[in-house]
């Protein structure tokens, strides 16, 4: 028996050794363990936040006007081409307070009349005083009374020359255009014109005041940026060449009463 006590005492000490790292061993295990365990959440939480941060981005761009191509099926079908598709658009936000309504021109006198335009030479309307803002003002566009006896029919012609209108032609509104609120008994047409690359939109409206008249007013004007480089006046005279050719008393811009807003957008015609 005393021949085998140390053998026996120094097995319990290798076994009891055995065990400390044995135990050591699963505490590591375990603090790597705990450590997958936080990094794994750390990247859930950073996925998470990436996913906010596109998400409010996307948010942000609907809110400012800027469509991802995803959107390309709210495009306007009579578009000429499908190249610029992958573009992100920037359509802008509708302005407020289309249609007829009460205005104040400079000197604070109430008026009814169309949507002012603004100070930069993209926008005309025949409603705006030509004393006050003769770089925005154009005549308006008046039918043959000989030939059309009422506002609805009178109308009805102005909505089949609109929907004639040829996208890309002078090269502008290439995007196409779609014609948002036809009221015939109203006398009021409001359409949406958009460029081709970057999908900019651009209001046209047409409406009449006085009803016992034969006078249209006519607005057009773009939603983003400063200058036009003459589109809104390619696209009025366009249409008002058009309601010539029936018949009616449609001037358009000319280049001689507009001179300052061609200098601007450095364009020598319209």
């Amino acid at each position: 028996m005393k021949f085998f006590a140390p053998i026996f005492f120094a097995s319990i000490a290798l076994s009891a050794s055995a065990f400390t790292a044995s135990t050591q061993q699963c505490r590591c295990c375990n603090t790597l363990l705990h450590a997958q365990n936080n990094a794994a959440d750390i990247e859930t939480s950073l996925l998470t936040r990436r996913e906010s941060l596109v998400k409010s981005c996307l948010a942000g761009a609907m809110v400012a006007g800027i469509v991802t191509p995803s959107d390309a099926a709210n495009a306007f079908p009579n578009k000429i081409s499908d190249k610029y598709d992958d573009r992100p658009k920037q359509r802008g936000s509708k302005p407020k307070n289309l249609g007829v309504g009460k205005r104040k021109d400079m000197a604070g006198g109430e008026y009814i009349g169309l949507k002012e335009c603004g100070a930069a030479p993209n926008c005309f309307c025949s409603t705006d005083s030509i004393e006050d803002s003769p770089d925005t003002n154009i005549p308006p566009f008046k039918w043959d009374t000989s030939k059309l006896s009422s506002r609805q029919d009178a109308f009805q012609q102005l909505h089949e020359v609109v929907k004639a209108y040829q996208p890309g032609q002078a090269n502008i509104d290439g995007g196409g255009f779609n014609v948002v609120t036809f009221d015939p008994e109203e006398g009021y047409i409001y359409v949406q014109f958009e460029s081709l690359k970057n999908g900019y939109i651009d209001d046209v409206e047409f409406a009449m005041i006085n009803k016992d008249d034969n006078v249209v007013q006519v607005r057009s004007a773009s939603r983003l940026g400063y200058l036009d480089f003459g589109v809104n006046a390619k696209r009025i005279n366009y249409l008002a060449n058009a309601l010539r050719q029936k018949g009616w008393d449609a001037p358009g811009v000319l280049l001689e009463t507009h001179r300052g807003y061609a200098e601007e957008n450095g364009v020598s015609n319209f």
